[in-house]
């Protein structure tokens, strides 16, 4: 495949695509931490940057954190994959070593350092977009965290949030479809939607020809019962919410249901 890596400064969100293929080059550690170091001056609560982030570039690591993420190829493809944690255990240690008794074992704290951890995410991204690095950013981290958390040897009050498989281009796949932006800025107060509204927004979307085949393919009738019916259910909601909520409890975040007398 041809190097599709971009020059600095020529790529910005506007020309933003998900790479899922990388070339052999690598990413060498001295880009990625200056990147990472820039990344660190994103906004963050109280100035506490609750986050960590582990960088895996083993390919047996790579492979033991595949399943976790059904085994998408871009996780043992990239060069280097990061995790990207909500991170309170290393703030309330630094607590403890200071005579400061920390209270960060709840929901609201797992809230702010998710938070943190996302906009370093989403900084970070925007850096590697200015670098010519292509990147995939897997949803699938919240699905089956607990075998994150084993994988990579997660303490009590840290949470993988995010994952970015990182490397090189090797590929250059279509823009995405964006919604317009009357679709989602609402003013003074929120707006509700009206069928007529639905139409408008989302017509150039479910008349694009993939989005068409994609209906086809599926045997589904409109785009939005792919959605539901097939990549987004219910039952698979409600499943991996309670497995969610199971590991928050084990990490800490979220304390025994006390019984109400």
């Amino acid at each position: 495949m041809g190097n599709f890596s971009y020059l600095w400064g020529m790529k910005n969100l506007t020309t933003r695509r998900t790479i899922r293929q990388y070339s052999d080059k690598e990413v060498s550690q001295e880009l990625l931490n200056r990147l990472m170091t820039e990344a660190s001056r994103t906004q963050t609560m109280g100035n506490l940057q609750l986050y960590s982030v582990v960088v895996t570039r083993s390919a047996e690591m790579k492979k033991k954190l595949a399943p976790a993420h059904f085994n998408q190829p871009m996780v043992t493809g990239a060069p280097v994959v990061l995790t990207i944690c909500a991170d309170f255990n290393r703030t309330s240690t630094w607590a403890r070593c200071r005579k400061a008794e920390p209270g960060y074992d709840n929901f609201l704290s797992f809230i702010n350092a998710s938070i943190d951890a996302l906009l370093f995410t989403q900084t970070l991204c925007n850096l590697m977009d200015e670098e010519g690095l292509g990147y995939c950013y897997l949803g699938t981290t919240v699905y089956q965290p607990q075998q994150i958390i084993d994988i990579l040897q997660l303490p009590k009050l840290v949470m993988p949030v995010a994952t970015l498989t990182v490397g090189w281009p090797a590929e250059q796949p279509p823009l995405s479809d964006r919604l317009p932006l009357e679709s989602f800025v609402h003013e003074e107060t929120y707006t509700d939607y009206l069928g007529k509204d639905i139409d408008t927004y989302y017509n150039n979307k479910e008349q694009l020809l993939e989005n068409q085949q994609f209906v086809r393919e599926n045997h589904k009738e409109t785009l939005a019962q792919v959605f539901t019916d097939i990549r987004y259910t219910r039952k698979d909601n409600e499943a991996m919410s309670e497995e969610l909520l199971r590991v928050l409890r084990r990490q800490g975040f979220l304390q025994p249901m006390q019984r109400i007398v």
